[in-house]
């Protein structure tokens, strides 16, 4: 076995997009860290996220940092800002999407057992205090990340990541 050509990577690329047809989109709640929205903005712009709603206190796309860590990806995103995330996820629901918040909550239940559906909008809270409280009651559903290790939590941007690959995940057939 050896490693894919950049032809046999466009390829694999393009046959994945072609099973792909669903719709993902983002809601950062006053993610702060520049290196962690930058790699949220690139993990979104490899899993195809149509829009991404920058609301609260996160980083903006055009700060240095977080383009240094995005490597040019938020050309590929469509952003809306917003001062609050609550008004985010209206806005969201409106325009027809799921809103699902990932955090760690008493009522939520694991991102794999959620159904996200076509038109999946994830949250994605701050980096120390989560999704803000109105956000969270105005979601849809709420869903965390099963972990089996002593660990209590992730890097917000990893499980970013992880959320969007299981939004895929779950349209794709075997």
């Amino acid at each position: 076995m050896k490693p894919l050509d950049p032809t046999g990577l466009k390829r694999l690329h393009r046959d994945w997009r072609h099973q792909t047809e669903g719709r993902v989109a983002l809601i950062l709640d006053s993610v702060q860290s520049p290196f962690n929205v930058g790699s949220i903005l690139r993990t979104a712009a490899a899993y195809r996220v149509e829009h991404v709603w920058l609301a609260g206190a996160t980083a903006s796309p055009r700060v240095p940092s977080v383009q240094k860590t995005a490597l040019g990806t938020d050309r590929f995103l469509q952003f809306t800002t917003a001062d609050l995330a609550v008004d985010a996820v209206q806005e969201a629901r409106e325009k027809g999407w799921r809103v699902i918040a990932l955090e760690l909550a008493d009522d939520a239940q694991p991102l794999h057992a959620v159904g996200l559906g076509n038109a999946v909008c994830i949250v994605i809270g701050n980096e120390d205090h989560g999704v803000s409280a109105a956000a969270l009651r105005a979601c849809d559903a709420t869903a965390y990340l099963p972990q089996l290790g002593k660990v209590g939590s992730l890097n917000v941007a990893v499980a970013a990541s992880i959320a969007l690959y299981e939004a895929r995940r779950q349209e794709w057939k075997p």
